[in-house]
């Protein structure tokens, strides 16, 4: 089936990964530092309280409620609020298991994990995201994720082989249900590709761009796949995509071609004639008005770029390598 929003998620490459939590007992508190990543939680057992700072009011999380952090911030997990919170990274780092203990108990657990995003394209998803999302175990949405959670701490606990896999597939369709529950549960979103997706009229639209991004796409004719006049359609695209709808259709193709020229050696004109561009150098200036860069010199940066990371890593291997000798 024709779905942008799973074209996005791989454009993307987002990926979930379980990285541990953590069982505690008694009063106990952790303070975690600004994510770096797209983090998510899930309250297995019990309860803990929430909160990004000391003045914020706290928010209780319940067991089966399971919540994305977004937002570059500090912020603390607490059975109790009045304890001094340790330092999460200390502790987890002081930890031989990926599953610390604290305070001896099991009166809340907790697993967690975090988002992988491609660095040159996971900003399409990140700037869209609300800095919180929360979704209760008590609401309508959440018995499909509360399944997912089953299932997830079921695999953990057995170990049965092919555990690892099995965990990332589960929490990547968590992931998946979290951004549902939040399209269907925000009420008026920021204008966006995110908001466009749950718009009844629009959608139809962005299917039939994604589905077939080199074809010559006419504005009467997208008007029409929404049932709308030109000019109704043109306005209403603009107020709930933030763009107009031949915008939105050529900033895609230039996303599309970027990943091209950064993973793959097809030559321009080809790649200009695949996204429904007559000549290469009309395909050269919209790719050149919407990233900044020629085609040639944006694959070119992207390999220097490439080359120097894995030169970096194969820097720090030897490196480690050498400290073991």
């Amino acid at each position: 089936m024709n779905d942008p929003f799973s074209d996005i998620l791989q454009f993307t490459q987002a990926q979930s990964v379980v990285s541990g939590g953590f069982t505690a007992g008694g009063p106990w508190a952790l303070r975690f530092p600004p994510p770096d990543k797209i983090k998510f939680f899930a309250i297995v057992k019990g309860h803990c309280y929430f909160r990004f700072n000391d003045v914020d009011e706290p928010l209780r999380l319940e067991e089966g409620d399971v919540f994305l952090l977004a937002a570059q911030r500090s912020f603390v997990l607490a059975g109790d609020l009045a304890m001094v919170p340790l330092d999460a990274m200390r502790v987890f780092a002081a930890s031989d298991t990926k599953t610390v203990n604290l305070g001896g108990g099991d009166d809340c657990i907790q697993i967690g994990g975090h988002i992988k995003l491609n660095p040159a394209s996971g900003r399409l998803l990140s700037d869209v995201l609300p800095p919180f999302i929360h979704v209760r175990a008590v609401s309508p949405q959440a018995s499909v994720l509360r399944w997912l959670l089953d299932q997830l701490v079921r695999e953990r606990t057995a170990q049965l082989p092919g555990v690892g896999i099995a965990s990332s597939q589960l929490a990547q369709l968590m992931f998946v249900q979290i951004l549902r529950v939040h399209l269907s549960t925000a009420g008026t979103l920021a204008a966006g590709w995110l908001r466009a997706l749950g718009d009844p009229r629009i959608a139809p639209v962005l299917r039939l761009m994604h589905d077939d991004p080199g074809h010559v796409w006419q504005l009467g004719e997208l008007a029409r796949a929404a049932a709308m006049s030109r000019t109704s359609f043109a306005l209403h695209f603009k107020a709930v995509a933030g763009v107009s709808p031949l915008t939105y259709l050529t900033k895609w193709r230039m996303r599309l071609a970027e990943r091209a020229l950064r993973e793959g050696d097809v030559p321009v004109a080809v790649l200009a004639r695949s996204l429904g561009y007559t000549s290469e150098s009309a395909f050269s200036s919209a790719f050149k008005r919407i990233t900044g860069n020629a085609p040639k010199r944006y694959r070119n940066a992207s390999r220097d770029a490439l080359d120097a990371g894995e030169n970096a890593t194969l820097a720090s291997q030897g490196e480690a390598a050498g400290n073991l000798v």
